[in-house]
């Protein structure tokens, strides 16, 4: 009997420890696409700005790198390259 027991507080814990990590990891979701809405928000008005002349080709190539790396399009330059 003891046994069983055991076995059932197991699969409860087991059981709660994948409802936790389902929760978590759909608000993670959830905050991952609103972040990668707002990140492709500032690449449009970016290259808006950019089209308009308002914004310089080197700053532009800045910020597009920046944006890029946080979506993880592109890799972080290697601050100890060159």
């Amino acid at each position: 009997m003891a046994k069983r027991q055991r076995e059932r507080q197991r699969e409860a814990r087991q059981e709660a420890k994948r409802e936790r990590r389902e929760k978590l990891a759909a608000e993670a979701e959830v905050v991952d696409e609103a972040e990668q809405e707002r990140l492709m928000d500032q690449f449009r008005v970016l290259s808006e700005q950019h089209a308009a002349g308002h914004v310089s080709p080197p700053a532009f190539r800045l910020e597009r790198h920046r944006i890029l790396t946080e979506l993880g399009i592109e890799q972080p330059e290697d601050p100890n390259a060159g």
